[in-house]
């Protein structure tokens, strides 16, 4: 037999053998639980690379993570929403516009339209130095915070997230003073500094409303409670979380417990999704077991575990598992 044809032959031997051995291999992967993390191969150097190169000692999303982390982990979602990703799907809009019902929603689509006249429609304020490593300090409005020093700490990462109403000033030593991104909505809307991103979560189109409002004319001063009419804030560094993203977080990581998110988990998701470190402070209970604001003098004041809405106790069962699986870092305080 001739030599080129005996190559040939041998070429085409060998490739029938990759490709038997290739289709056995992943057959009996989705089958056999002991090989349950070849499932999450894939998606998880696609997280790798999507989110760019890491220079820390340890990166949150690695290649040889956990199935529970990496059934949760979706890179893909977006959690800020801008000109190209603004369109929700139908069954999206519909569970979006059931979170806090409105009778007449006004367009949604020419609302956006005029939103991102107001606001820049491109996300320019998450990729800080993406050639290192990337940190954020998720800090919540939690009692423990009060006596625990940590502000030097929480101002030392790139990415500082607070949410609410929580303040700095008289509190620095405890919770730091600088702020890159604030999480609020309507209704917990407070004045921000000009270096300040505002992250507005909105849960029905009246809140993307009172955003181009506030930042106007100020004539929305109504939601489903009376609302700040207008907020000290730069609109250039105005972001929306997403509808979608929000819902990926209450399917993904709730699994449906409560009517949707806290502020505060969907601050810590945020953080999961744009930095390589996480530290987080801030929730949970203080060491008596009490649940309230740290610039609060009533202990009984400010508890949100049973508010019919949320769902604290899940969430801060998620938020521990995350720490436990060295995740994000969590700081109790006091």
């Amino acid at each position: 037999m001739p030599l080129p044809k005996r190559r040939k032959i041998r070429t085409l031997a060998l490739l029938f053998c990759v490709i038997s051995f290739t289709t056995f291999l992943f057959s009996y992967t989705f089958r056999d639980p002991s090989l349950y993390f070849f499932k999450y191969a894939f998606r998880l150097s696609d997280t790798f690379f999507s989110k760019g190169l890491c220079a820390c000692q340890r990166c949150m999303t690695e290649l040889e993570d956990d199935p529970w982390f990496s059934e949760r982990f979706n890179q893909s979602f977006s959690p800020l929403m801008s000109r190209e990703n603004s369109l929700l799907s139908d069954e999206t809009f519909k569970w979006w516009q059931w979170l806090q019902s409105e009778r007449q929603p006004a367009n949604f689509t020419e609302v956006v339209d005029e939103l991102f006249q107001v606001i820049p429609g491109e996300i320019l304020y998450m990729d800080a130095r993406p050639e290192r490593c990337r940190t954020c300090s998720v800090v919540g409005n939690s009692g423990n915070l009060k006596g625990s020093r940590y502000g030097n700490l929480i101002d030392s990462s790139d990415f500082i997230i607070r949410m609410n109403q929580g303040p700095t000033s008289g509190f620095e030593e405890d919770v730091g003073s600088r702020t890159t991104h604030h999480v609020m909505y309507p209704e917990s809307a407070i004045d921000l500094e000009n270096n300040t991103c505002l992250v507005l979560v909105p849960f029905k189109t009246l809140d993307l409303q009172w955003i181009i409002s506030a930042l106007t004319t100020g004539t929305i001063k109504h939601t489903y409670t009376a609302v700040t009419s207008r907020i000290k804030a730069n609109k250039d560094k105005v972001l929306i979380y997403s509808p979608t993203f929000l819902k990926y977080v209450y399917e993904s990581w709730l699994e449906g417990h409560g009517r949707y998110p806290s502020t505060g988990f969907l601050s810590l998701l945020l953080a999961l999704h744009i930095c390589d470190e996480v530290n987080v402070f801030g929730f949970g209970a203080d060491q008596y077991g009490n649940w309230h604001h740290y610039w609060e003098e009533n202990h009984l004041a400010g508890a949100f575990r049973h508010t019919g809405v949320h769902d604290g106790d899940y969430e801060y069962n998620v938020t521990m598992l995350l720490a436990d699986k060295h995740k994000i870092q969590m700081f109790h305080g006091r």
